[in-house]
């Protein structure tokens, strides 16, 4: 990561070291610009850190013109088929431009939003998927493979910086978690451009969230990655809180508490499933780069957690509060959520 060009969205820079941004996208109505807002803020307090909206007409326009009045966070204009939504959106403010090159059409077409994003100093973010190769690059490897899409983005990075336009930014995403990590590999062998990971239509909350772990995961753990999203069929504030829990459990990147919690034994007395389940919930607002650890006994507990900065462990009817491997008290057990947050504030 540490060898990526850097460039600028916005508030940010992603690439040569920059934090891992977390994205999202909004799922509003493209010509509503009240709810989008209205998203667009419950995700940024979420900690969403870039939004992509679609621009597919007009009214849409006038939905990122909105959201530039209305937050703070960098906008991305998501733009198919019709280029001069890409002008329309840089005029409204957008931060950046997401073109899905297999569809946006003529060379000169490219020409005309590279020559504009250059003049508002905005990237350009090259977006292939599996459905957007080109069709004389899909007769040459014969579906969609890694290759297929690394040669696509390489075809359009060669269009941009024929137009002299080298503020660019590569997704290069498939609903197959392994033609997804192979294509990223790929691509970061061949380029220094920052690189946007995900695994697109990756499934629902569960399905998705499995497929973006283990997408993403394999990425980040190789270095690859400078902005992420997880894509979800459910609420998007759901792909921020999974964004932040990928880069937590690869060690990436810190965002507020760690939870770790033991899986439940025929030694748990206590309804430990219950407890771990509110506290992770509770922690969600939690700003402190802490590790907190919810055991089912003392087996798990004091002695597992030890590198906990705190912890409670489940007894028959009461529990122990512990830091740093460290027994503080014994509490009740209908006691022990209240008494555990209580002690996180103070920390």
């Amino acid at each position: 990561m540490g060898s990526r060009k850097k460039v600028r969205i916005g508030r940010f820079l992603i690439g040569g070291g920059e934090p891992i941004r977390v994205q999202s996208m909004l799922n509003t109505p493209s010509g509503d610009s009240k709810a989008a807002v209205k998203q667009a803020k419950e995700l940024e307090n979420a900690g969403c850190e870039i939004i992509r909206a679609t621009v597919p007409d007009m009214t849409a326009v006038k939905t990122i013109a909105s959201l530039k009045e209305n937050c703070t966070m960098p906008i991305v204009a998501d733009i198919h088929f019709d280029y001069k939504m890409a002008l329309e959106a840089l005029a409204a403010g957008a931060d950046k431009i997401r073109i899905n090159p297999g569809n946006i059409g003529s060379d000169e077409k490219v020409k005309a939003v590279a020559d504009a994003c250059r003049l508002k100093g905005v990237p350009i973010r090259i977006g292939v998927n599996s459905g957007s190769v080109e069709k004389h690059i899909l007769e040459k490897h014969g579906s969609p493979t890694p290759e297929a899409l690394v040669e696509s983005a390489m075809y359009h990075v060669g269009l941009l910086r024929k137009f002299d336009f080298d503020d660019i930014v590569i997704s290069l995403k498939s609903s197959d978690v392994r033609k997804t990590v192979a294509a990223y590999r790929l691509m970061s062998q061949q380029c220094d451009y920052p690189l946007h990971i995900g695994v697109t239509e990756a499934g629902t909350l569960r399905m998705g969230l499995i497929k973006s772990a283990a997408g993403l995961g394999s990425l980040l753990v190789d270095g690859i990655g400078d902005t992420l999203r997880v894509s979800l069929t459910a609420p998007p504030v759901n792909e921020v809180y999974a964004g932040y829990d990928i880069l937590k459990a690869v060690g990436v990147r810190a965002h507020g508490a760690n939870l770790v919690a033991c899986p439940t034994c025929g030694r748990t007395k206590i309804d430990l499933i219950g407890l771990a389940e509110k506290v992770e919930n509770a922690l969600r607002g939690c700003d402190k780069n802490i590790t907190v650890a919810v055991m089912g006994c003392i087996v798990n507990g004091p002695g597992e957690a030890k590198e906990a900065d705190i912890g409670i462990a489940g007894g028959n009817g009461e529990g122990l509060l512990f830091k740093k491997g460290q027994i503080v008290r014994k509490v009740p057990e209908a006691e022990l959520f209240d008494t555990l947050m209580k002690e996180i504030e103070l920390l």
